[in-house]
């Protein structure tokens, strides 16, 4: 593949996304606003998060002269199929290499077919390996192995310095429009640059979807990274994953469902719902007090996801 003579339409700075109030009486009872941020539809191939976090480092591999863009991802990563569109757009080599060795016997599912299809080399590593990718020895044999040496790497869901860079611009553009900005949270890097975005009695709130509590030391790690230390106020809000990353059990999907019925659009499962429902079970503890401000920003479109989850 042959990198695109101009960076064009994908990397072009877009208008801010749709900012609308949602009238939900699980919010309203309890003297909450509800506003959704509809960053779903900041791009057309890359939603939400995805754009934000790739376009600059999309920016600095084809300024830098690579042949394309390695990264990781698991077997229903968002990440990997931004990745692969943004290649195909671009006109740029895109390999993905995939948690889960045993998945190289078995028929793609929807996500990574959609993936190959837009050109993406998927390159299957056994689950040992790929925790270790963080590890610079580790991380250099599975480049190697998967033929990726000279490509540009980004990490797993595409949080870097650069990427927390494109998602603070998400926090500007919320400056002042409510006390509490909230996003679903993979590897904690919307959320770092949401809050570094946010302007002064703001606050970001990150809704992990995998469990394990490991993400306040990630989301320091990127920060300091990106801005050399601390950078806005955010917490998280633990205990929402429903099982884990992919999982959508049936009262999770009958509320997603209630919520596309009533508000009129679609909603992500892997990382809205898990959002939305959060929200809506905060306002009833009364996390959040009467005549507070709450935005959900929307950073996906509905997939395909595992049947019975």
């Amino acid at each position: 593949m042959n990198h695109s003579p101009d960076l064009g339409v994908l990397l072009r700075p877009r208008p801010a996304s749709p900012l609308a109030e949602v009238r939900d009486e699980r919010f309203g009872r309890y003297g909450v606003r509800l506003l959704v941020k509809r960053d779903d539809l900041v791009h057309p191939e890359l939603p939400g998060n995805k754009w934000r976090k790739l376009a600059p480092n999309l920016r600095a591999a084809v300024e830098g002269g690579f042949p394309g863009i390695v990264t990781f991802g698991g077997a229903y990563s968002n990440h990997l199929r931004a990745t692969a569109a943004a290649g195909r757009l671009l006109g740029m080599e895109t390999v993905g290499i995939v948690r889960g060795d045993e998945l190289a016997g078995r028929p793609l599912n929807d996500s990574l077919a959609r993936c190959a299809a837009d050109g993406m080399r998927l390159c299957f590593v056994t689950r040992s390996e790929y925790r270790r990718k963080a590890e610079p020895q580790a991380r250099a044999r599975l480049l190697a192995g998967a033929g990726a040496s000279s490509l540009y790497p980004v990490p797993e869901g595409g949080s870097n310095a650069l990427a927390l860079e494109g998602c603070a611009e998400l926090g500007r553009e919320l400056r002042g429009v409510s006390e509490v900005v909230a996003v679903a949270c993979g590897t904690g890097g919307t959320l770092a640059g949401l809050a570094a975005g946010l302007g002064p009695g703001q606050r970001a709130l990150g809704v992990p979807v995998l469990a394990g509590g490991f993400l306040d030391a990630e989301i320091r790690s990127l920060q300091e990274a990106a801005f050399g230390g601390p950078a806005g106020a955010w917490s998280l809000a633990e205990g929402f994953h429903h099982g884990g990353y992919a999982r959508v059990p049936a009262r999770l999907e009958a509320f997603a469902a209630d919520f596309e019925e009533r508000h009129g659009f679609p909603v992500e499962r892997i990382y809205v719902a898990k959002l939305l429902w959060a929200l809506a079970a905060l306002a009833e503890s009364g996390a959040f007090p009467a005549g507070t401000a709450v935005t959900a920003v929307v950073t996906g479109r509905p997939q395909a996801v595992p049947s019975g989850s």
